[in-house]
């Protein structure tokens, strides 16, 4: 077992060993991007949100990919791959009914306990409304555990937009306050165009009393830290989820290991972390 300050983290044999899973549906998002709906043969998954799985195609590879779906939703999770690689590749030729093999879940979920009664500022770039999607649903689905909510997504264009018709809703649900922009607009847009950081001088908050989740390409997390510390977020209130190459999911291997004086592995501890704990790092 490995205990965090916030957080206790418990890495089970049994992650170790596959679980068989059956396709249910899937869906292009984008020319890139395709979405999964899988159900476990021995139940289901157990996830936390901000987790993710390591998905394995015999005789191809294996490729770490988040959760996109909350735990809240019982009998299947769901993951959104982007073609990326030669397992992603692969995957996204995979449909309705084919087999998959799942470890997991890995990593160090969003510290949703210490978030209830709190306000929520949810930041979310390109992919990572993908792994972000998991805590937003469990957020929507436990409405009354929280406060004032805020989401603001940002991506290149609007045809990259994932889970469009969830963010029409989003936009128009009364109990949260919701903004997109994007990078480039297209003849048909009537909405923001500019890059996300636009988006946070607008957000009413109060500091003390809200968590900042931001998940994205790591480009975007040294401008949007910057723009949420000038509202005064501490620093432990500020909550990222990193990409690394991660293997074995169990810090085993070492290629995800971050270069920070604490030498932590993004698979097992994070991939989520408060940016009071990271900030030491080098590269995000």
């Amino acid at each position: 077992m490995k205990t965090k300050e916030k957080n206790v983290i418990e890495i089970k044999e049994s992650n170790w060993s596959y679980r068989k899973g059956t396709i249910l549906n899937t869906k292009m998002m984008t020319k890139t991007e395709k979405w999964f709906d899988i159900k476990l043969d021995d139940g289901e998954l157990g996830h936390e949100p901000g987790q993710f799985v390591q998905v394995e195609l015999f005789g191809v590879g294996e490729a770490p990919i988040s959760i996109c779906s909350s735990p809240t939703k019982k009998g299947s999770f769901e993951l959104t791959v982007r073609a990326a690689g030669r397992v992603t590749n692969q995957m996204h030729k995979l449909e309705k009914g084919d087999r998959v093999y799942i470890r997991g879940p890995f990593g160090r979920p969003f510290p949703v306990k210490q978030m209830f009664g709190n306000d929520i500022l949810f930041v979310a770039g390109g992919l990572g409304i993908a792994p972000l999607r998991s805590l937003i649903n469990y957020v929507m689905d436990n409405r009354k555990d929280f406060g004032k909510v805020d989401i603001l997504l940002g991506c290149k264009s609007p045809k990259d937009m994932l889970f469009y018709d969830e963010v029409e809703r989003w936009g128009k649900r009364m109990d949260i306050n919701f903004a997109c922009t994007v990078d480039k607009g297209e003849p048909d847009w009537k909405g923001n165009v500019g890059l996300i950081t636009t988006l946070i001088p607008g957000v009413n908050l109060n500091p003390e009393r809200t968590y900042a989740v931001v998940v994205g390409p790591p480009i975007m997390y040294k401008f949007v830290i910057a723009e949420l510390l000038k509202k005064n977020i501490p620093e432990r209130h500020i909550v990222l989820s990193l990409e690394r190459h991660m293997k074995c999911g169990m810090g085993k291997c070492g290629h995800c290991q971050i270069d920070h004086p604490k030498n932590y592995y993004c698979c097992k501890d994070g991939p989520t972390f408060t940016y009071d704990e990271v900030k030491e790092s080098k590269k995000l």
